[in-house]
């Protein structure tokens, strides 16, 4: 087994606890309103909402996947971290055993958010991910966060 490791940092105008609440405490709701030929819909499947929870992600018409199953493994409230792992599903490709995710969210020094996203990649045996397909993932998930920072700046009361 391998790991490929990946970085994201973006930057918002909007401030961290308010990003932090869209794409992490409220994401089920709000994706598939905000994005629903990304997100069709984000149903619990086990658990409460907290680490150990089991969600079941349903991808919309415009994506190229049908669904993912994700496992949330930490969420701080406090210091704006959020943990999950992607455990099943056809963005696994047969030869990814997990991916995981590990996203904080920073006050930036204009008052708006710095977001710092790694992902490891674990892969089965000698299999190699296409690092076309992972920039091409990267650039749909850019695409949702801004897509929730529109919103967010067009609806200053949501969240």
């Amino acid at each position: 087994m391998g790991v490929v490791s990946y970085e994201l940092i973006v930057t918002s105008p909007i401030p961290p606890a308010k990003l932090y609440k869209a794409l992490v405490l409220d994401s089920d709701i709000l994706l598939p309103k905000i994005v629903p030929q990304a997100i069709k819909s984000v149903e619990i499947l086990e658990g409460d909402g907290g680490p150990g929870t089991i969600k079941k992600v349903t991808f919309g018409e415009g994506s190229q996947f049908k669904y993912s199953k994700n496992k949330i493994e930490a969420i701080d409230k406090e210091n704006l971290k959020f943990s999950h792992s992607v455990i099943e599903g056809d963005m696994l490709m047969n030869g990814i055993e997990k991916i995981t995710y590990d996203i904080k969210f920073q006050q930036s020094p204009d008052g708006g958010c710095i977001c710092k996203e790694s992902s490891n990649y674990y892969t089965i045996s000698d299999f190699e991910l296409n690092k076309d397909q992972l920039k091409a993932g990267k650039e749909k998930a850019l695409g949702m966060f801004k897509a929730v920072e529109a919103y967010l700046l067009a609806n200053p009361d949501a969240c």
